[in-house]
């Protein structure tokens, strides 16, 4: 199921700085799986813990070439040897290592949670390990070394994050990375902007 109708969270990085990490910081990655350059001038990567309702909100500025990546720096820990490569968005989020939920919304309005229903500007959402809400079910719990990607490259998207995610070795790509357009059919959108997400 390729997703070429969207830009998505692709990758989600909590451990950072934290004991054992390799990189320093926190991170969330996009994929732009569209055939087209996208702006996210004036969008936003919010967090929110795993039973949260509000987030924390990092502004979002620039274009997304067509197939291409983007990363989101957030907040660096005392630990880890290895700088993310130049991020594309800074903010000083501390998310967690193991559970939580992250959005990527078409605006800087706080996303609201209550229980298993999110709702905003909302173009695409991720929530893992034990976290209230999620997209069908969420993604694996992480770990100080490990983040969740998404599968096909950022291109994989059935609307579940348990099946589209796998935890493995973060791999933090920007908008200087090689690009990656999908390919297939177009799939409906993972959340439609304004509507609720439920597990």
């Amino acid at each position: 199921a390729n997703a070429a109708g969207q830009v998505v969270i692709s990758q989600v990085y909590g451990g950072g700085g934290n004991s054992g990490a390799t990189l320093t910081n926190d991170f969330v990655e996009l994929h732009n799986n569209t055939s087209a350059p996208i702006s996210v001038a004036g969008w936003s990567v919010q967090y929110a813990s795993a039973t949260g309702a509000t987030t924390q909100i990092t502004p979002l500025t620039g274009m997304i070439a067509a197939g291409g990546y983007y990363l989101v720096e957030e907040s660096k820990g005392a630990s880890g040897t290895t700088p993310l490569p130049t991020p594309d968005a800074t903010g000083a989020i501390a998310m967690s290592a193991t559970t939580g939920k992250v959005f990527l919304a078409s605006n800087s309005t706080g996303v609201t949670c209550s229980g298993s229903t999110c709702t905003g500007a909302i173009v695409d959402f991720i929530g893992y390990g034990a976290a209230s809400a999620s997209e069908t079910a969420p993604a694996p719990t992480l770990t100080n070394t490990t983040a969740d990607i998404r599968a096909g490259s950022g291109c994989t998207d059935t609307d579940n994050n348990s099946t589209d995610f796998t935890a493995g070795q973060p791999n933090p790509r920007n908008t200087g990375s090689p690009t990656f357009v999908c390919s297939g059919p177009v799939n409906q959108p993972v959340v439609q902007i304004g509507r609720a997400s439920c597990r």
